[in-house]
């Protein structure tokens, strides 16, 4: 098992013995019943990508791809138009639109309006040792603007460490095991952004560090939940082959622009999850 696996089982367990129930939630299932959870707050995970630690869950399939195309809509090209999105490979944001074709002044606008990423690029090479690298899509301007979900992801802090580069993300809510747990996609595309920033400043990505302030499972979840220890535990079976970890590359030179980057570019190494896929239904 990934060092992801490890700790996706130990959250998962943390969660079913250790969680509380949500009361009255804001989210529904696309049948009208309300979407409740079961949480913890203040998970903290960390991996060192120059030791080949990538984030990435090998219990069950992540679509690495298609979370990178996602972290392209914000970083890269960043929109939030919904046809812009879906021009890009992005294609499941249509519940949030707020009405005019797009997710609101939300995440890729916020990105835009203030010109994050070719800021933070500047200020890495400008002045590498300085503290004060943050790109933040919590911008109470933009979240009084315009309806819209509030960013989950919001928070990026970078630090240069001699030839490498770090970030530690904060995300204020995670859907754990659709999205925001332990090598999920959210650790998958903020990882890559990592990769892609420090080939575009000219270091090495060093350690990711990824906390989310409340993490849940929803009940109709559980069922899944359990399913993935099972696997946990057939991984760990003494009859199990280990196999080398999975690792994501990005095959691109040292001070590239961040704009010449394609999904083509980045390549998984060693990735072979288990099957047969698990379906969750999203509360909406």
């Amino acid at each position: 098992m990934t060092k992801a696996d490890k700790y996706l089982v130990e959250d998962i367990r943390n969660i079913l013995e250790n969680g509380y129930k949500d009361v009255d939630p804001r989210p529904k299932y696309e049948d009208g019943t309300p979407a409740h959870t079961i949480s913890v707050n203040h998970v903290t995970r960390k991996y060192d990508l120059s030791r080949g630690e990538f984030p990435i869950c090998t219990l069950r399939k992540q679509a690495w791809k298609t979370g990178i195309r996602e972290i392209f809509t914000i970083y890269k090209n960043p929109t939030n138009k919904l046809s812009e999105m879906e021009e890009m490979g992005v294609t499941w944001w249509t519940p949030w639109d707020i009405g005019d074709g797009t997710i609101g002044q939300r995440y890729g606008a916020t990105v835009k309006r203030y010109d994050m990423v070719h800021n933070l690029i500047d200020n890495i090479k400008k002045d590498p040792y300085g503290r004060r690298k943050i790109m933040s899509l919590w911008q109470e301007t933009d979240l009084r603007e315009t309806p819209g979900l509030a960013p989950c992801a919001f928070l990026t802090i970078w630090n240069v460490r001699g030839e490498y580069l770090d970030m530690c993300m904060v995300q204020r809510s995670g859907d754990m095991l659709t999205a925001s747990g332990a090598g999920g996609i959210n650790e998958i595309q903020y990882a890559a952004l990592l990769l892609m920033i420090s080939r575009a400043t000219g270091y090495k990505a060093g350690v990711f560090t990824h906390f989310v302030a409340n993490e849940q499972i929803y009940d109709r979840h559980i069922d899944n939940a359990h399913e993935l220890l099972r696997r946990a535990e057939n991984a760990l079976s003494p009859d199990a082959e280990s196999a080398p970890s999975p690792m994501l590359v990005l095959h691109k030179d040292p001070g590239c622009n961040i704009e010449d980057i394609k999904v083509e570019d980045f390549e998984m190494l060693n990735y072979e999850p288990q099957q047969p896929q698990l379906k969750f239904e999203l509360g909406i």
